[in-house]
């Protein structure tokens, strides 16, 4: 193989891409990552034990610890989640998917700071064409291009006929400082089952240390995200508190059916899909995916067959499938409309509810130790949805 040729192009340079371009890289691939400058995706910044555990994330990136959820209901009713032993760590999206890909640049990663325009192929070679920091056209050759460039994926959409389908919801938030001591609990997250707050989704504050993310996200055309999180900031009294930036991005609602294109690109993170149903989480099902897609892509280069890119999607639904079905079910049937909402926020006082919920978050694994307490959960569920027990 040619020199100039590269192993992998990695389009995207968020958490899947910054992975996938680390884990090649000390496979001893030769890879470039592709990523445009001064994108920070809208994001609550969430992130599990497991996550820091499995990918090695510094004390110093964490910017809060959070110990307990607060679920509002339409009705104000709130319901305190507890974390237990352990804590939920946060994250700014901004140093967070630096440090990440300064992590690729240190494994062997070559970045590049570009605008991703098109793909040409000629004699077995993909061409990767792109717009450098200057504003000129450059070109790379390699044998791969894992395309993690988001839910509005330039990449899938010219190369996964599946991806011109994908169902989104658009999530805004707007980063404010954080008001003075006691103003506001820095240890806990806000979370607002609210049809006037979002229709389909839910809204949030979550704690950022020196900041607050507060925001909201929707499927609903027309409906007017930026006006949601002012109602929140006003009903919440931080509406004079310092606006510092504001931003805006679609979320993918459930994974493609399909991850590659049979041939060389294999899509991950939000442009395959990899965000979870009810909670939106991304981070770490992105983080995974990048590793997968590393995985996948390193058996591609080492055999030659095109087969090994499916196995990224495969291994992913594997272990996170039941996980996401369970999650889309549970938004399907509970955020409907503000009577069910109501009646979801009261079934998350159980404790059953708030163990399993926490079991499951933390170690990013279904719970299947307590039988007993997921036939309580189910038949509380019931009742509620039945209207057998008031809210």
């Amino acid at each position: 193989m040619d020199e100039a040729i590269l192993d992998a192009v990695v389009v995207g340079g968020g958490p899947a891409g910054a992975t996938a371009a680390t884990d090649l890289a000390r496979l001893g691939r030769r890879i470039v990552l592709l990523d445009r400058a001064g994108r920070i995706k809208p994001c609550g910044g969430a992130i599990p034990p497991r996550l820091i555990r499995d990918f090695a994330i510094p004390d110093e990136l964490l910017v809060a610890r959070i110990r307990a959820a607060r679920m509002v209901s339409p009705r104000e009713r709130a319901v305190d989640m507890p974390v237990g032993d352990g804590f939920v760590g946060m994250v700014d999206r901004g140093p967070f998917d630096e440090w990440l890909r300064n992590r690729a640049a240190l494994a062997g990663a070559e970045r590049i700071t570009g605008t991703y325009l098109r793909l040409t192929r000629e004699a077995g070679v993909v061409t990767v064409h792109y717009r450098d920091a200057g504003g000129a056209e450059a070109r790379l050759c390699t044998r791969l291009v894992i395309g993690a460039d988001g839910a509005n994926s330039a990449v899938g959409r010219q190369e996964i006929p599946a991806h011109a389908r994908m169902r989104q919801v658009f999530a805004y938030h707007e980063i404010v400082r954080t008001p003075p001591a006691g103003a506001f609990e820095a240890a806990r997250c806000d979370v607002y089952y609210q049809g006037v707050l979002s229709p389909d989704f839910y809204a949030w504050i979550f704690p950022h240390g020196d900041t607050l993310s507060i925001g909201t996200g929707s499927a609903r055309k027309g409906f007017s995200l930026r006006g949601a999180v002012g109602r929140l900031r006003a009903a919440t009294g931080l509406d004079r508190g310092e606006t510092l930036r504001r931003e805006g991005a679609p979320l993918p609602l459930k994974p493609l059916s399909r991850f590659d294109n049979g041939r060389d690109v294999l899509l991950t993170g939000d442009a395959a899909g990899l965000v979870a149903p009810a909670s939106g989480e991304g981070i770490y099902y992105a983080m995974v995916g990048g590793r997968l897609a590393a995985e996948a892509g390193h058996a591609f280069l080492t055999t030659g067959d095109a087969r090994a890119l499916a196995q990224a999607r495969r291994r992913f639904l594997k272990a996170h499938g039941r996980v996401f079905w369970i999650l889309r079910l549970m938004q399907t049937v509970w955020y409907r409309n503000d009577g069910l909402r109501e009646r979801f926020v009261s079934i998350c006082r159980d404790p059953d509810v708030q163990s399993l919920t926490w079991d499951a978050y933390m170690n990013k694994e279904l719970v299947r130790a307590r039988p007993a307490a997921h036939a309580r959960i189910f038949f509380k569920d019931l009742a509620h949805l039945f209207r057998w027990v008031s809210p």
